[in-house]
């Protein structure tokens, strides 16, 4: 089990970490790389090719064709994370409207955090495991957040 978490430039790194140490809290295996749709292609091909990537997280600004262009290259999942340059709409735009046979899951601007759930979440639909994890998380975070937490949804002792 492992997530590629790809950026696309070193100024998107902080937003990259912020997914890799959300997955490292469900101790789920993840590897930032730096890789441009426009200008490393070829390094894109490589990472989008890695047997062992599970899950990608394509991070990018501006015209952000990163996601599309490593969901071109692969069957596997890929989650797209449109970084808030300038207004953030045009990132925004770019990742939500991949053409048809392009699919990408997309999250809001800087959404990290929810990137990296969406990924540990489909992870656990092969490595149930993580089902338990995901759980508690969420019981966590209602608990904090003063919402009673449905004895369903209560995670095992």
């Amino acid at each position: 089990m492992k997530v590629a978490i790809v950026v696309g430039s070193r100024s998107d790194l902080e937003q990259a970490e912020k997914v890799r140490a959300r997955l490292a809290s469900f101790k789920v295996p993840a590897e930032v790389h730096v890789a441009s749709a426009h200008r490393t292609p070829e390094r894109v091909d490589r990472i989008a090719a890695d047997p062992e990537v599970e899950v990608f997280v394509a991070m990018a600004g501006l015209s952000a064709a990163l996601p599309g262009t490593i969901a071109a290259r692969t069957l596997r999942p890929v989650i797209g994370v449109p970084l808030h340059r300038g207004l953030g709409l045009d990132s925004l735009l770019s990742v939500v409207q991949m053409p048809p046979g392009v699919p990408v899951a997309a999250v809001g601007l800087d959404a990290s955090e929810n990137a990296a759930l969406l990924a540990t979440a489909i992870l656990a639909l092969r490595h149930p495991e993580l089902e338990a994890a995901l759980t508690a998380y969420r019981a966590k975070w209602r608990e904090e957040a003063g919402v009673p937490v449905p004895p369903s949804s209560a995670p095992a002792p």
